[in-house]
């Protein structure tokens, strides 16, 4: 049985395929999260990318059979997985094409950080979520870069050192997720975040990605004032600036839509 159903289009779902495990994940998912990330990010038809899963869970974190198989890992070994996941989530957060989890069910430890490395989430309200690794003698250390963006440290403080479990009004609370609504909702808000995506100009959508990144955190001093002034002038500049400006100022739809 496939890992991943990878449906394209204008706006393409990858879906976590593996109901019977709580869609956790091993080695072989993460390779082909990997591959698929990398190849939708790169199709030009692609404005858009839905993370979902099947089943009673989003992701429960790692499978079992690959936590045994860890456990007689030597470090080296340790390394290589570990470095394998990491590169799975960084392709994921790196997108160049904005990404939207689609939360049907519960999401624990290492799905958090898949959740966390989309641009926008949407939740069921009965979703429940936990970085449950300290319960395990562990912690989420290769997830911890993107669940700390996506909740902030001050939530981050607590819920890593305690791993409790919190339900979705809390995961909104803390900014974790962006909407949470009730299951028979969750399609339609989902249309209405990947329409609007599908709708903006693809090149101005790539850029503001990339502006995010470069500009989150950072001191506000000379040189990323610079950088964003650059930016601007450039996005004036292009084809599809010059094209967006000039279709609002004569009323009619740009091209990117026709």
């Amino acid at each position: 049985m496939a890992t991943l159903n990878i449906q394209p289009g204008t706006v393409a779902t990858v879906t976590l395929s593996r109901p019977e495990v709580r869609n956790a994940f091993n080695d072989e998912v993460i390779a082909e999260l990997t591959q698929a990330f990398t190849t939708l990010g790169q199709n030009p038809q692609v404005r858009a990318i839905v993370l979902a899963a099947v089943g009673p869970a989003f992701c429960a974190g790692a499978d079992l059979n690959w936590m045994r198989r860890m456990a007689d890992y030597t470090h080296a070994e340790n390394l290589a997985d570990a470095a394998a996941l990491a590169e799975m989530l960084r392709v994921l957060y790196a997108c160049p094409k904005p990404t939207v989890a689609r939360i049907q069910g519960d999401v624990y430890a290492g799905g958090m950080g898949l959740v966390a490395a989309c641009d926008m989430a949407v939740s069921v309200d009965t979703a429940n979520y936990c970085l449950s690794e300290v319960k395990l003698g562990l912690y989420p250390a290769t997830i911890s870069p993107y669940v700390i963006r996506a909740m902030g440290a001050r939530a981050a403080h607590r819920y890593f050192l305690t791993a409790e479990r919190f339900d979705a009004a809390e995961a909104m609370r803390i900014g974790f997720v962006h909407a949470v609504v009730p299951a028979d909702q969750l399609d339609a808000k989902m249309t209405e975040l990947t329409h609007a995506l599908a709708s903006a100009s693809p090149n101005a959508v790539r850029e503001c990605k990339a502006l995010l990144h470069d500009v989150a955190g950072k001191d506000i001093d000379a040189a990323l004032i610079a950088h964003t002034v650059e930016g601007i002038a450039s996005i004036r500049a292009s084809s599809e600036g010059k094209e967006g400006v000039q279709s609002f100022l004569q009323k009619r739809k740009p091209n990117w839509l026709n």
